[in-house]
């Protein structure tokens, strides 16, 4: 009977979450090992069944801060436009997983992306815009390429950025035209990927990577900070070795969101800050991404690494590389 009850179980987050993975994700996975950090990403887990009490559907605070449909404005000089609500993989862990998916918020259709255009086109203090969702890749070129002239057209955003997994899952959507789609005059374009461990990074993600870098459009990576997946310094570093390799620069590692059922892929932030700490004594200063944290409730990023100065008496310290303190005095 054990077996029925964890197949009812893996219905249920099937029932309440989304569920996709990829032929190229799919291929990684070894069947062999049940720890394996690829499946732990993508296959559901009847633990997401388990909420716990801070565990919310809204974690960053998205909703608190939408002025219109699709857009997200909670910093002055920048905002999300989050134009499709699908992805091609969806992780186990991710915090806008009651928001996504095919049953999700939906795609925008056009008289609301007209207003969105309209809310970005009123705030002249927005400098950036960062397409999310959903994974915006997931569009056509024909429309990335509208969308990103519309925007590249106002005077005051400078830069598009596009946040997606689409070059490791399914790198093989990373055409030609879609890459010279999502660049224009008027706006520097920048592409964030987002990859946990280093077997995402394959011959044909780095190759999907390399299309994009040598057309001119720098790259930049987020990781999410997950248990069982690349919570030692090991894997974090070959990650984020390879990463620079590619020539993506690593960006942001994030403290895991509580998103609703994700309490096992959760570290605690102390082990997070011995990570970075370990990391940068291993590895080059191209190789470190800024540990930080969605504070919850939609109140920004809050940097989370050890601080390397430490005061004493009228002089300070700072911490080396090797995580000695050495003596350092500022000139009276």
């Amino acid at each position: 009977m054990k077996p029925a009850k964890a197949s009812t179980a893996l219905e249920d987050v099937a029932a309440r979450y989304a569920v996709a993975i990829t032929p190229a994700m799919d291929a990684l996975i070894d069947e062999s090992d049940p720890n394996d950090p690829i499946a732990a990403q993508f296959a559901p887990d009847a633990r997401e069944l388990e909420i716990s009490p801070d565990e919310v559907s809204d974690p960053i605070g998205d909703d608190a801060h939408t002025p219109v449909k699709g857009v997200v404005h909670r910093y002055p000089d920048r905002c999300l436009l989050k134009l499709v609500h699908v992805c091609p993989v969806y992780c186990r862990f991710c915090f806008r997983r009651e928001m996504t998916g095919p049953d999700g918020d939906g795609t925008l259709t056009g008289a609301e992306l007209e207003r969105a255009f309209a809310y970005i086109e009123s705030q002249p203090k927005i400098w950036e815009v960062i397409f999310s969702g959903g994974d915006p890749f997931l569009i056509s070129a024909r429309r990335a390429r509208e969308i990103t002239q519309r925007l590249a057209a106002i005077e005051h955003v400078k830069v598009l950025r596009w946040h997606t997994r689409v070059p490791a899952v399914d790198p093989l959507r990373v055409t030609p035209d879609l890459v010279d789609a999502i660049r224009a005059e008027g706006a520097a374009t920048y592409v964030a990927l987002h990859i946990n461990h280093p077997r995402e990074l394959t011959r044909e993600a780095k190759a999907a990577i390399a299309r994009l870098v040598d057309a001119g459009v720098p790259m930049l990576s987020q990781t999410v900070l997950l248990r069982g997946v690349n919570d030692d310094v090991e894997t974090l570093e070959a990650l984020m070795r390879g990463l620079v390799e590619a020539r993506v620069k690593p960006y942001y590692l994030h403290q895991m969101d509580k998103a609703p059922g994700t309490a096992h892929f959760r570290c605690s932030i102390a082990h997070g800050q011995t990570l970075v700490r370990q990391l940068h004594e291993r590895a080059s200063g191209l190789a470190q991404p800024a540990y930080v944290l969605d504070i919850p409730g939609g109140h920004g990023k809050a940097p989370l690494a050890e601080p390397s100065l430490r005061e004493t008496g009228d002089s300070f310290e700072v911490r080396d590389r090797n995580g000695n303190w050495r003596a350092y005095r500022e000139r009276e």
